[in-house]
């Protein structure tokens, strides 16, 4: 059995692959949105979730125009939405087993 791929990306790897500057990404990072491990830029690691995190976080930003706040709260939301949205997919599920036609 194989252990998962984790990929780990220093500040440099990170910045090219989400095309965001350093000075960004250490925004996202101060007002919480980012958690990379390390505690200082030269030592932070990001995963591929926080990737996807960071492209979305800028397309948020950029597209609605929101403070880092607002880009905060809107992606705790659509978090929470994705969440309801399983779980609400899990329940018709198992209300389709218990239900006899």
């Amino acid at each position: 059995m194989s252990s998962p791929l984790i990929v780990q990306l220093d500040l440099a790897e990170f910045c090219e692959a989400t095309e965001l500057s350093d000075v960004y990404v250490i925004e996202i990072v101060e007002h919480g949105i980012l958690e990379p491990q390390g505690t200082l830029p030269k030592d932070w690691r990001f995963t591929d979730y926080e990737l996807t995190l960071a492209k979305r976080a800028a397309k948020l930003r950029r597209d609605l125009e929101l403070e880092w706040e607002g880009v905060a709260l809107a992606l705790d939301l659509l978090e929470e939405v994705q969440q309801l949205r399983a779980e609400n997919r899990m329940l018709k599920q198992r209300l389709g087993r218990l239900v006899v036609d």
